[in-house]
């Protein structure tokens, strides 16, 4: 089978990149190998409104699990901080019914796709990529002028491509989620828990759906003394008032990456998504960014097809259309993350006392100015500020 575009992997990325592409013109072809595309999530399903409308994504109501207020944010004492207005406002998403949905618009749009069909091996011959699958019918070939690695964390076409795709073992969060019924919290907020003893350099999500809640917990396993799993359960049964007769209706677990190291093209390769590494370094939170990828991705895959240029030098464009877009942003969380991370308890008790709901929806923005100031008084948190945001 020939065709333009090889989008492998029908997550959000994948399937947005399908659309773009073939809507565009090209024969595209979308695998996905596991047997349903939206199964098996690494994710607590939110996402923000307004984050998905400045990128001309609508979602299907049948997608959205539940309509957010915003965040509540829990110190280890249990002192809180919410935060709330346009910006907060968000779903959580039912993926198993957003991602059909996302991978139909690309069908729609003139893509191909095929499930439970694996891509086993790529290579490079002559200026095209084959690729083979194994599939339901047995394995074929499909030849491409470009391949979009829409594959996850663990991307193999970034390998097979010879690009450096894999983040340090320090940028990845180990993850455990529950989905679990009779959670009794507020529906309209998620709630995160922070704490060295509740999930180190991490924390704790409650993510309210319909008739469910996800459950999780992301941590840095260099500091953790126990399983990712042991201190989620360890969370619930000293949380008795939220999860008394509450029990698990699906559990997902896996690798997260918070930080963006990765190369993203190469010679008729682009990655998108996860498959990237490009998440927010403070939450981890990928949809977002995962679909605006794929639109950038899209935009300059149509210029290289048009110059009939397809190397990785045309392709750069990609990476320097994100970094122009992402690229400070992304550099100040870090370094934010970096500095979360060398708190104490008593640290945590130290900013739900001092910054309100606005200061750290400004902080999740990367503007760090006002946050030094609000330290002045704290010599020990403004010193270790000082060193990893300035």
């Amino acid at each position: 089978m020939k065709v333009d575009c090889l989008v492998v992997g029908a997550g959000p990325a994948g399937s947005v990149a399908a659309k773009e592409m073939a809507k565009r013109g090209f024969e595209t072809l979308l695998v996905e190998k596991k047997q349903e595309i939206g199964i098996f999530k690494r994710c607590a399903e939110g996402v923000t409104k307004h984050g998905l409308e400045k990128l001309g994504i609508k979602v299907n109501e049948k997608s959205i699990a539940n309509r957010i207020r915003g965040a509540i944010l829990y110190s280890p004492s249990g002192k809180y901080v919410v935060m709330e207005g346009k910006d907060m406002e968000g779903y959580v998403l039912e993926r198993k019914i957003f991602e059909k949905y996302l991978a139909s618009e690309a069908i729609k749009n003139g893509a191909k796709c095929m499930v439970k069909a694996q891509v086993m091996d790529m290579k490079r011959e002559h200026g095209l990529w084959k690729a083979r699958l194994r599939t339901i019918d047995g394995e074929i070939e499909v030849i491409a002028k470009i391949v979009i690695g829409a594959d996850g964390v663990e991307s193999k076409v970034g390998r097979w491509a010879g690009l450096n795709s894999i983040n340090k073992l320090t940028d990845y969060h180990s993850c455990f989620q529950y989905e679990m019924a009779n959670v009794k919290v507020d529906e309209k907020y998620i709630h995160l828990f922070f704490g060295n003893d509740v999930a180190p350099c991490g924390y704790v999500w409650i993510f309210p759906k319909e008739f469910s809640a996800n459950v999780g917990l992301g941590i840095l396993e260099k500091k953790a003394k126990m399983r990712a799993c042991d201190y989620l359960k360890k969370f619930i049964e000293e949380h008795e008032n939220i999860f008394s007769n509450s029990y698990p209706l699906e559990i997902n677990a896996g690798g997260v990456p918070v930080a963006h190291f990765t190369e993203m093209v190469s010679d008729g390769v682009m990655l998108v998504g996860d498959a990237a590494q490009l998440v927010n370094p403070i939450h981890g939170g990928g949809i977002v960014r995962a679909v605006h990828s794929s639109i950038i991705a899209s935009e300059v895959a149509e210029n290289a097809f048009k110059k009939n240029d397809l190397s990785k030098e045309m392709l750069k464009e990609y990476e320097r259309r994100w970094d122009e877009e992402y690229g400070e942003k992304t550099e100040k969380l870090m370094k934010l993350r970096y500095f979360l991370e060398k708190l104490e308890d008593k640290d945590f008790e130290t900013l739900a006392d001092i910054l309100q709901g606005e200061d750290i929806f400004q902080l999740t923005q990367a503007k760090m100015s006002f946050f030094l100031k609000k330290l002045i008084k704290k010599p020990s948190l403004l010193l270790l500020a000082k060193k990893y945001l300035m």
